[in-house]
Parts: structure tokens; sequence; C-alpha cells
């Protein structure tokens, strides 16, 4: 197979267009930072607080719509062990952004918080936050990297190039218009991405539908042709595994910073939640085509087709069934739009992933931590570092394994089983909480997990659970273990917490008090602004000059 020029060129083209949309963006965000009274960084982190509702919406629902989303939801549909009713992204992330919406917008923007380690500094003290910030940059970073590693491979099998040229080049762009302009550039490169993956996607179903290799996918839903029925089905024994891959998303999807920074970026709480209604929404609006597309390469007689036999599934590739099915099902113009579109949805996610995990280092650790009178100045450049950092480590890493599946586990796993229980804590038992619970909840989750096992990360499975099947030598999870860690962090956050403040209130424990590891807790104090910075300096060169 020779390199696909052609196909490297279109992307190309698609690339150069969001660097323009985020060079002229970033020039946006200097306006802005010009006309700011407030901080710098915060036009940076979250856009000045005043970002339009309708690109709110679209870098909103962009940001979920990444790589793994497309990929994975066409994956699950065509694989014949799982089928369409396994595909609970779609509903996970409607009822994530609808659970956000009631219950999360109001608390976060109650205070005018930036990030969400903002609340966990101002409860448990700087160096509690810092030890809790660890599993959000873990699972950013992972993010980061399951999604760059999906483009690099997509790429290398459509266009016959290596996929560490696809990752570099993915990241570098993603890196060089985040570090221009912030939100603003993430947001409206947001608004390209979000448009080019509703049409690309779109354009390319009735080709697919109507090849000529293809049975009729509503006969292949009940029916074995050419493999298992793509519909699927769940045995009364799989339930609780089904609830627990639900619940991973739609719950522990309230722990993004990413969700955050969207929501604190609109002007008012009523916009942050219409931007959560209209995004829930448009998530599985924007499954449909992924879906199509999955149960088409189901009801497909391979041998039939340019890919030939043995089938995709049988040659290990279920996980790039989509662009394989792009490249032999539709004419090879379409498949360009089709690939423009999946370039789009990993580029909306990593820059949001980025800057994601920049504010909270630049913020949470560099400003609060390590050097609390930092300018404005000095956390900008703390932001453009973190976000240089993090993209350099997110391709590193992308390159460094083949498993898009390992990084996908381990970044839902941190955020559901471990962060999941401090958010709610943190938000909603704010009164009957204290970093004693909170570490002894976080300490827990870790060791249950890593008990637990994990064969892609090479755990061993040592913790027996209820309802474990033996599958080649290895123990196949039918026990809800993720829900479970979850809830019993959440209990171990409460009863610690308790016993504690019974402990202190006898005086046998250090009296327990917020914040009281950081009684120079310095977030919730306003900085100095660009107005005071620049009248401190003419009052220094003032001074100096006499």
């Amino acid at each position: 197979m020779a390199v696909n020029w052609l196909g490297l060129l279109s992307i190309g083209v698609f690339y150069i267009l969001i660097l323009a949309m985020g060079i002229w963006a970033s020039r946006k965000s200097k306006r802005e930072e010009k006309k700011c009274t407030g901080k710098r960084s915060e036009v940076a982190m979250v856009g000045g607080r005043d970002l339009n509702i309708w690109v709110s919406i679209c870098t909103m629902t962009a940001t979920w719509v990444g790589g793994a989303y497309i990929l994975g939801i066409s994956e699950i549909v065509y694989s014949p062990t799982k089928g369409l009713v396994w595909a609970t992204g779609p509903l996970a992330y409607a009822l994530n952004f609808i659970i956000g919406a009631l219950f999360f917008v109001k608390p976060i923007r109650s205070k005018n918080y930036v990030t969400l380690m903002d609340p966990f500094q101002e409860k448990y003290g700087n160096a509690v936050a810092a030890v809790l910030f660890i599993p959000s940059l873990i699972g950013d970073i992972m993010w980061i990297a399951c999604i760059l590693a999906a483009l690099g491979g997509t790429i290398s099998v459509v266009m016959d190039i290596s996929s560490s040229i696809a990752v570099w080049i993915s990241a570098a762009v993603a890196v060089l218009y985040t570090l221009m302009g912030g939100l603003y550039s993430v947001a409206y490169t947001d608004v390209i991405q979000l448009g080019l993956i509703f049409v690309g996607l779109w354009l390319c179903v009735p080709f697919i539908l109507t090849n000529p290799s293809s049975a009729n996918i509503t006969v292949a839903a009940v029916t074995k042709l050419y493999q298992e029925p793509w519909i699927g089905r769940i045995e009364p024994e799989e339930a609780g595994r089904w609830v627990d891959d639900l619940l991973l998303l739609a719950v522990g999807g309230i722990c993004y910073q990413t969700f955050y920074q969207r929501v604190l970026s609109t002007a008012t709480e009523a916009q942050a939640k219409i931007t959560c209604y209209a995004g829930a929404a448009l998530l599985p609006i924007l499954a449909i085509p992924s879906i199509v597309i999955g149960a088409v390469a189901a009801s497909t007689n391979w041998n039939e087709t340019s890919f030939g036999s043995p089938s995709p599934y049988e040659q290990d590739k279920a996980g790039m069934i989509l662009p394989i099915a792009l490249q032999h099902l539709c004419p090879f113009y379409v498949s360009l739009f089709g690939m423009g579109a999946l370039a789009a949805s990993v580029m909306s996610s990593v820059d949001s992933a980025l800057l994601s995990a920049a504010s909270l280092m630049s913020r949470n650790i560099f400003k609060n931590l390590i050097y609390k009178r930092a300018s404005e100045k000095m956390i900008l450049a703390a932001v453009k570092g973190s976000v240089l950092l993090c993209g350099i480590i997110g391709a590193g890493l992308a390159l460094s394994s083949q498993s898009i599946l390992l990084f996908w586990i381990i970044s839902a796993d941190v955020y559901y089983s471990m962060m999941a229980p401090q958010v709610i804590s943190i938000f909603y038992l704010s009164r009957r909480v204290n970093h004693y619970g909170a570490c002894a909840g976080f300490v827990l989750a870790i060791l249950l997990r890593a008990l637990v096992g994990e064969p892609l990360m090479g755990l061993p499975d040592i913790l027996p659970l209820p309802w474990d099947k033996m599958v080649d030598g290895h123990r196949y999870r039918l026990f809800p273990f993720r829900t479970a860690i979850m809830l019993i962090s959440m209990a171990t956050i409460l009863g610690v917490s308790c016993f504690a403040s019974w402990l202190s209130e006898k005086g046998l424990l250090k009296r327990i008090s917020d914040a009281e590891t950081d009684t120079h807790m310095t977030y919730t104090a306003p900085g100095p602004t660009d107005v005071e910075e620049k009248e401190n300096e003419r009052t220094t060169s003032l001074i100096l000059s006499t």
C-alpha cells in the first residue's frame, strides 16, 4: 500500500484551517486581556467569564465528542461480543451533562472559582489539595494520550504513514494554538471542529449504507449473517457490569476540569445550564453516524471489499473499524471528509485536556503552593509552560503503548473511583468532612483498585469478587466493582471524618478546622490586577529614580 498523499494533503489543509482559527482567536484573547480590569490569567483559563453561549455549547459538545467517542462507539457496535446495547457512551455522557447542570453548576459558580481544585484548597488547604490534584492530572494526561494514540493508529492504517508522525504533528498544532490564545483559541476552534465532525460523518453515512458489499442493517441487527447480530444482548449476569460502565462515564464525568472550565466561562448560571442541556441533546445525535458505520461494518461481507479476508475483527483491528469502513466502503473523495471529521474530533478533545491540566498546574500548584506571590505574567507563563509539558508527555505516552484501551481505563477509573467521592463530598458534604477523611478515602480507593487488578496494566487480580468468571486463566469481573469502590471510598471519607472530629472534640487529635494545614492560604484572596501591577511598576521606578 502506497502513501495516500491526497489524504495527507486534505488533513494538512484541515490543520492549517484550525491553526488559522486559533491564531484569530488568540488575537481576540489579547483584546480581551487589554479590556479586562481583573486577572489576565482568568481570560486564559475561563475566557474572562463572558463566552458567547453558542460558542460555549459548541466547545462543551466538541470536547466530549473526541476520537475515543467516535471510534469507540463504532468498535463496540461492530464487535460480535458486544453490540449496540453495550455502547453506553451517548447515554452516559448525556446523563453526565444533565447531572452536572442540576447539581454542580450552581455550587462551582457560587464563589467565582476558576478550577475544580479551588474548593479543595479552600476546605483542606494547599498541601492536601495538592495530593488530590495528582489523580486529576493523571486522568487528563492519560486522556490526551488515549486520543492521540487513536488518531495515530487511524492515520497509520488509512494513510500508510508512521503513527508517530501523526501524533507529534497533531500534538504540535493543538499545543501551538492553545499556547497562543488559551480558552478563546480552544473554544473558537471547537466551533469549526464540531461543524466538521457533524458534516463530515453525516456525509459518509448515505454512501456507507448503499455500498454493494453490505446487507440490510435492519436484518443484520437481529439475524446472524456474517457475524453475530450487531444489536447485541445483555445477559442477566452481565447487568451489574453494564450499570458499572454506564455510571463510570455518567458520574465520573463530573470530575473533569474541562467540564467546569466551560461552566465557569459563561456569563450567568442560566447560560451554563443551557450549555449543559444543549450538549446533552447534541451528544446522542453526533453518535448516530458512528453507530450506523459500526452496524454496516457488522453487516458486510469483507471478502467482497478491497479489504479482503479475514475480516477486521479476525485481524484484531476492530478498534480501527471506522476508518477501515470509510476507506473500503466509501468513495475515496467522500472518505476524506470522514477522515477530516475524525481528525477534528481528536483536536477538539486534546486542546481542552491540555488547557485543563495547565490551568490546574499553573493556578493550584504554581500560584497557590509553590510561589504564592506570583504575578499575573508569571501565572500566564506557567500556563504556557504547562500546556507544552502536558503535550509532550501525552504524545510520548501515546507512542509508548499501542493499547488505547489502557489509557482510557486508567483515565476513567481515576476519575470515577478516586475523584467522584471527593467532588461529591466537597460540594454537598463539606460540613461533615475533613482532610483526614479525604486522605483516608483517597488511599483506600487506590488500594482497592490495585487489588481488583487490571490485566492491561499487569496488575494481578488478587481480590476475589462475587460473580467472577474465569476466562483464559483470568477473572472476568461481572460485579460492578468500580461503583463499589466509589461508594466504599465515599463511606470512608464520611466515617473517618466523623471519627476524627470526635477525637478532636475529646482532645485526642489536633483541632479540626478548614484549611488547618495551610493557614496562609492565598487562593481566595484577590491577586493584583494588571492595573495594580503597572502602578506598582511605576512606583518602583519612581523610587529607584529618586
